[in-house]
């Protein structure tokens, strides 16, 4: 069995720490470098729910996309819920590593995961990461599917595809416009209008959509919004993530366990609406 020190270096290899934003928190939380590890759960959020799962499952290493202390923190009381989170992981011996926008921008990275769910071809980045000579590392993709669809059939997809949440899927554009090419981002993308219309696509599907830019993306183009919960459109690269996992650990020879989270841990828990108005 590997020693966590060794399981994150591959980790490093995978998602280099270099490339994340400047502004963002990636790496090792927490956990003993000469530990052994023998099982490893792959989420997308660090929370308590997340972490009760792992030591229902005997895991000694959590690998999750999103930070737990983006910001900072001057405690970690178990007062908190993240202090919790960390007194519960360093009493029962279980580390916490955080690959986050390194994994965005990664080949394959969490949009490469969210095509492949959604059964796209990828075509190229969306915002292309100018360091990569190979033109394939960057944040976003833009895809072709396979033969055209309507919008309503695509959205319809997507809802079929992606993890079901609360919201569900919230489209904008015309449901009977013709699909050919799409933009994808796992979670936040409306920071990439300006990207996905030069792209020139026909839809884009991310997450967490605002409504001021949406009202002002559809006035500026007849582009297509889809807007899917920020969980659902990150959670296909958890199952990315352990078939990595997976390869490395037989190419080593160390019998990880490798287990994708199944706890639902999108914030939203219902909706209600009386219908789309007429």
């Amino acid at each position: 069995m590997p020693r966590l020190s060794e399981v994150l270096a591959q980790f490093d290899a995978l998602w280099p720490p270099e490339r994340a934003e400047q502004w963002d928190a990636v790496g090792t939380v927490c956990g003993d470098p000469d530990a052994t590890v023998t099982r490893v759960l792959i989420a997308v959020d660090p929370v308590q729910d997340v972490v009760d799962e792992a030591l229902r499952l005997g895991a000694d290493l959590i690998l999750t996309h999103h930070p737990l202390y983006l910001r900072g923190t001057t405690t970690v009381s178990a007062g908190t819920f993240k202090g919790r989170v960390v007194h519960t992981l360093i009493k029962h011996d279980i580390a916490l590593h955080v690959a986050h926008t390194n994994a965005d921008s990664a080949d394959p990275g969490v949009s490469d995961a969210l095509a492949g769910a959604l059964d796209l071809r990828v075509v190229r980045p969306l915002v292309p990461d100018l360091s990569d000579p190979a033109g394939r590392r960057g944040l976003g993709r833009v895809c072709e599917l396979d033969r055209p669809a309507t919008l309503r059939d695509f959205a319809a997809r997507a809802a079929h595809r992606l993890p079901a949440t609360a919201q569900g899927i919230r489209v904008a554009g015309d449901p009977d416009s013709v699909v050919r090419t799409v933009a994808v981002s796992g979670g936040s993308g409306d920071s990439l209008f300006d990207h996905v219309r030069a792209a020139g696509v026909d839809v884009f599907l991310t997450a967490d959509l605002r409504h001021h830019p949406v009202s002002e993306a559809t006035q500026h183009s007849p582009l297509a919004l889809v807007d899917a919960a920020h969980w659902a459109t990150e959670w296909p690269w958890c199952e990315l993530a352990a078939t990595q996992l997976d390869e490395i650990s037989d190419r080593h020879g160390w019998d990880l366990r490798v287990h994708v989270s199944k706890t639902v841990t999108d914030p939203w828990s219902s909706h209600h609406s009386s219908g789309a108005p007429n």
